[in-house]
């Protein structure tokens, strides 16, 4: 493995605009569980039962809905960055950032001290809460509050329009400017950084993939293979906070 190291940290160094693709992956090394591993959330919720449509139509969906959400906020609002949180900085505070994209909704990003412009947050956040009626924002620890008081499905204040925490939930539209503006940092890349995504949860895996196709260097640091491996140009199946705390040098 220090062979590929070595060459990721080339890579860095030589690199103007870095995009840095983070999954999964990278929050369970914050003690953030995944969605999908053993022991998950969907191992003690169905899918199927969460969807976008259900949670429109259904006001027990909504109950269930929220209930599952605050279990899961409960893990991330303490959650702290880890060392390839803090590699990320690195490569911000040397200039060489052009954008985040990750899929996760637990803000650590910006906990490490991530300038805020240069995060995307393809899937949403968990810390904020939206009137899907009148587009009312609340900050997520007032939802909680009144979920603790009772409330099981809140309703907006000012419309009484439905309640949502600001993430993408199955069967909802992916945020189009979100997208757009990550699929153009796509195509100006020079290289592009995977950490802890499998890659298989479209459109947001697109992202890598544009960039390879408009001649970015490929890395991809995650535990399991991933279907973008043959074509990067360093896989390391690892750590990701070990593999990109070396490559950094932090």
């Amino acid at each position: 493995m220090d062979t590929l190291v070595e060459k990721g940290t080339q890579m860095i160094r030589e690199a103007q605009k870095v995009l840095v693709f983070t999954g999964a992956g990278l929050s369970t090394e914050s003690g953030i569980p995944d969605f999908r591993s053993p022991g998950g959330v969907w191992e003690k919720y169905d899918p199927s039962e969460l969807s976008f449509d259900r949670f429109l139509s259904n006001e027990k969906a909504r109950e269930t809905y929220w209930q599952m959400s605050t279990e899961f906020y409960e893990t991330m609002k303490d959650a702290i960055p880890n060392r390839a949180h803090l590699s990320i900085k690195k490569i911000e505070d040397m200039g060489k950032l052009l954008t985040i994209v990750t899929q996760n909704v637990d803000r650590l990003h910006h906990k490490a001290g991530n300038s805020p412009e240069k995060i995307i947050e393809i899937h949403g956040t968990l810390f904020s809460v939206s009137c899907l009626n009148c587009g009312k924002k609340y900050e997520r620890e007032a939802i909680e509050t009144l979920l603790k008081s009772g409330i099981k499905a809140p309703s907006c204040d000012d419309c009484s329009g439905i309640l949502k925490p600001d993430t993408v939930s199955f069967g909802q539209a992916m945020p189009e400017d979100k997208m757009r503006q990550a699929t153009m940092y796509a195509g100006e890349c020079d290289l592009c950084i995977v950490l802890g995504s499998s890659l298989v949860v479209y459109p947001a895996a697109s992202i890598p993939v544009h960039a390879s196709q408009n001649g970015a260097k490929l890395i991809i640091i995650n535990r399991d293979e991933t279907p973008l491996d043959s074509g990067a140009d360093i896989v390391v199946h690892e750590s990701v906070s070990e593999v990109l705390g070396q490559m950094v040098e932090i």
